[in-house]
């Protein structure tokens, strides 16, 4: 259906894209697989007509594809659904399905037939809601549901997935499985970019990899492995992906006792000690997180005791938890951790502003001392202090976030999902600052729904299954499928060990969950 071949696009002196190669048959479902500047953006603007390749051919359903702008590419049937979906939140899911293009009865729009063409697309991809409905009241997995009702209305031939589950919760991610291979029964080529392996290996039919724009690899899945696809992404294996964590325990810092939530969380205890990572592992609404936001005063409804150095906290506020040394990354690092449109120096000193303050005004000569600083320290890739941080990538700005921490000299450090959304390279960066944090005596808690990443960096693990600590491992003792069984009730885990073939566990769990 698609064909790309020798595609080549420069801006500048910069050479995005150098002789990509691609094919795509309908019904199929295509991986997309690149670490942040490979390429895969560049490429996919090309394919929606923002871009036009200074070199290369393009052919859709045998026929030269010239698109001259995104509606010539959206009309030629290639249509791209983006992670942060673009909605008019005011308008009817209808509205936004038909936006631009709305069915006339002469002068006026033809309001019955667009709300039922409307919920005909969406009846298509099990759409449980009203074409009638105000898009404000959707949540973000409902609107990706209609960016994809919207292709189907447009007969694409053509969909591109562009990190469409970063924000999904596990069911959501399930429902937009069955989505995918609904298209693929309608004959629609699919490409799915995504950061998440195991997403890969649950949906996806065949592979291409880029690396520095250019297409290092390709070939079907069942042939493919973890470790093979990280070898051609990133140039390295995966177990370089992760650095050694030498440190010396110490004194404990933290205990926590009976740390409980009316509707969250119940009975929680631990400690954690100078130098140590503690991972916290659990599947999606088993806690974890909203235990965090307690240890850091933001959940003002949890109880329990809480020791730092051996003194006693009573967290109801974050400047108390702040005061005691205790850091606090989040999740969602773009809503939660950091604002976008400020420069990287007034993200680094926001959380410590009366530090860098004198008298009643900031000093802007402390303010850039302390981000020089961090800047050098944490490896921050950006042009100046001044850049905002939405310029920056996503590995960087999860550094900055970081940063913005460091700069206040913390003792413990909560790190939730610290790598969601960032590719494997930035992963390895954030690794090993995790490791020079624990080595110069800071204790980090590890939240992560990765388990490799667990396994591979912290000291013990915490598994959590609805709201309750169901088991504790030292990472010595661990094994992968102990550890899912753990997280999910199944009583008894697979016999085989964390690898067939090389593939880890969790990508082996993914398939035949998918199967």
């Amino acid at each position: 259906m698609l064909q790309l071949r020798g595609i080549h696009k420069r801006f500048g002196v910069t050479h995005a894209l150098r002789g990509v190669d691609l094919t795509l048959a309908a019904g199929e479902v295509l991986a997309l697989i690149g670490e942040n500047g490979a390429g895969k953006s560049t490429l996919v603007k090309v394919l929606t007509g923002v871009h036009a390749p200074d070199q290369g051919h393009i052919t859709l359903g045998g026929v030269p594809l010239r698109a001259a702008d995104a509606l010539a590419a959206q009309a030629a049937g290639i249509v791209a659904v983006h992670q942060e979906t673009v909605m008019f939140d005011e308008l009817s899911v209808a509205e936004n399905i038909f936006i631009g293009r709305h069915p006339m009865r002469g002068p006026f729009i033809d309001w019955a037939a667009m709300n039922r063409d409307a919920q005909l697309a969406l009846d298509e991809v099990g759409a449980a809601f009203a074409a009638t409905l105000p898009v404000k009241r959707l949540s973000l997995a409902q609107r990706h549901l209609v960016e994809i009702a919207r292709a189907l209305s447009q007969r694409a031939r053509v969909v591109i997935l562009d990190e469409p589950t970063a924000a999904l919760s596990q069911q959501e991610i399930r429902d937009f499985y069955g989505i995918v291979r609904r298209l693929k029964e309608r004959g629609v080529g699919v490409i799915f970019i995504t950061h998440k392996l195991d997403e890969i290996f649950a949906v996806c039919d065949r592979y291409v990899v880029l690396r520095d724009g250019a297409s290092v690899g390709e070939g079907p899945m069942a042939e493919a492995t973890e470790q093979s696809l990280v070898r051609l992404m990133a140039g390295r294996t995966i177990e370089q992906i992760y650095p050694k964590v030498t440190s010396t325990l110490g004194e404990v810092l933290l205990e926590v006792r009976g740390l409980s939530h009316p509707t969250e969380f119940d009975g929680l205890s631990f400690s954690l000690r100078r130098g140590e990572i503690l991972g916290f592992y659990g599947l999606v609404g088993s806690g974890r997180s909203e235990a965090m936001l307690a240890l850091m005063g933001l959940n003002p409804q949890a109880s329990g005791e809480l020791r730092v150095a051996g003194h006693a906290l009573s967290v109801k506020r974050p400047g108390e938890a702040i005061a005691a040394g205790i850091a606090y990354v989040p999740e969602e690092r773009q809503r939660q951790g950091a604002i976008l449109s400020f420069s990287v120096r007034h993200n680094i000193s926001l959380a410590g502003l009366a530090r860098f303050a004198r008298g009643p005004w900031l000093s802007a000569e402390r303010e850039g001392a302390i981000a020089t600083r961090m800047i050098e320290r944490l490896r921050i890739k950006t042009a100046s202090q001044a850049t905002p941080l939405s310029g920056l990538s996503g590995g960087n700005q999860q550094k900055v976030v970081i940063a913005k921490w460091l700069g206040l000299n913390p003792r413990i450090v909560i790190l939730d999902e610290p790598t969601k959304g960032i590719d494997v390279g930035a992963k390895r960066a954030v690794y090993e600052l995790i490791a020079e944090m624990v080595a110069e005596g800071l204790a980090v808690i590890l939240v992560s729904s990765e388990l490799p990443e667990v396994m591979h960096l912290a000291h013990r693990i915490v598994v959590m299954r609805r709201g309750r600590q169901v088991a504790e491992f030292a990472a010595a003792e661990a094994d992968a499928e102990t550890i899912v069984a753990a997280a999910s009730g199944i009583g008894g885990a697979p016999a085989a060990s964390s690898a067939r073939n090389g593939e880890s566990f969790s990508v082996l769990a993914t398939r035949e969950a998918a199967a």
